[in-house]
């Protein structure tokens, strides 16, 4: 018998958390990992994005690809983390995030942060479907932190797991922001600045 990607189960809108219990499709927790898993996606799109650089562009826009790479790998441990039933992520080994990736964002944007420089006003999203790709994937960043605040306000079981990945997705959105300045730096694009 072949294998069928559609099994049915969920067709009255519950689904099957990591470990076998049933939740609602509209729980905090689908939130959250349905969020993990869209904003992997427009990373995946952001990273489509930058293979349409310039030759003199392309050492600098493969370390973002490196980059970027291995944040959608550890996106994909997050959602695995979020959508593991609270009880069974206790007693086993889940697929969080490490301080260690944390620690990798800060170094990124630290080191990007004093080659660029300083931006006087507010940054509207634009300049090039890359730098603007940046912007969406930073407010889906910030979507999914607040679904994660929700989530683990209501069930204080993700404990310094759940602090950890809120942590990372905190700064994954800052990384991106200046992710945004650093492609326009290396394209040689303008900023798009609000104008009051």
């Amino acid at each position: 018998m072949s294998y069928r990607i559609y099994t049915k189960t969920g067709d009255k809108g519950e689904t099957s958390l990591i470990g076998g219990s049933r939740v609602s499709k509209a729980s905090d927790r689908l939130e959250a990992y349905g969020t993990a898993d869209e904003l992997n996606s427009f990373i995946g799109l952001l990273r489509a994005s930058l293979e349409k650089s310039g030759q003199e562009e392309r050492a600098e826009m493969l370390e973002i690809d490196g980059v970027l790479n291995r944040i959608q790998n550890k996106l994909f441990n997050l959602g695995g983390f979020l959508a593991t039933d609270p009880l069974v992520a206790q007693t086993t080994e889940s697929t969080e995030i490490a301080e260690e990736e944390v620690q990798i964002l800060e170094r990124m944007i630290d080191k990007w942060q004093e080659e660029l420089e300083p931006v006087r006003g507010f940054i509207l999203p634009g300049g090039d479907e890359s730098i603007a790709l940046c912007h969406v994937c930073r407010t889906v960043a910030r979507r999914l932190e607040r679904r994660m605040v929700v989530l683990f306000a209501a069930d204080d079981s993700a404990g310094v797991k759940g602090e950890i990945c809120l942590q990372y997705v905190n700064r994954m959105s800052d990384f991106l922001f200046i992710l945004s300045k650093k492609i326009a730096k290396v394209r040689k694009k303008s900023l798009f600045l609000w104008e009051k």
